[in-house]
């Protein structure tokens, strides 16, 4: 029963942590930019985009599809940091122990 107490007593300590974590990757925000830093976008640690910066050479409306698709890359950039961001800190919280592929942060 001795293994029992400790292993209930670690879940938590680690539920504990994760929540701090999500707290934490709450508050930073993650940059992805595209097209030489000329379309600049930012999400929140949950992923919510919080802003996004343009470049005034690319308002040109010939170019619209261009731009439409630099916001697309800037955005995917964001959020493959976003991810590695987010592995790095449950890789902390849950000391190296590797998760199955399907168990995710819940968010």
């Amino acid at each position: 029963m001795k293994n029992l107490a400790g292993l209930m007593k670690q879940a938590t300590q680690m539920q504990a942590k994760m929540e701090a974590m999500q707290s934490s990757l709450e508050a930073i925000n993650i940059e992805g930019s595209a097209g030489a830093g000329m379309v600049k976008i930012v999400l929140s640690g949950k992923g919510d985009m919080r802003s996004i910066q343009i470049d005034p050479k690319l308002a040109d409306p010939s170019e619209m599809e261009m731009l439409q698709d630099l916001i697309m890359a800037a955005c995917a950039d964001a959020r493959v940091k976003l991810d590695a961001t987010a592995a790095e800190e449950m890789q902390k919280v849950t000391g190296g122990l590797n998760l199955p592929a399907g168990m995710k942060l819940p968010f």
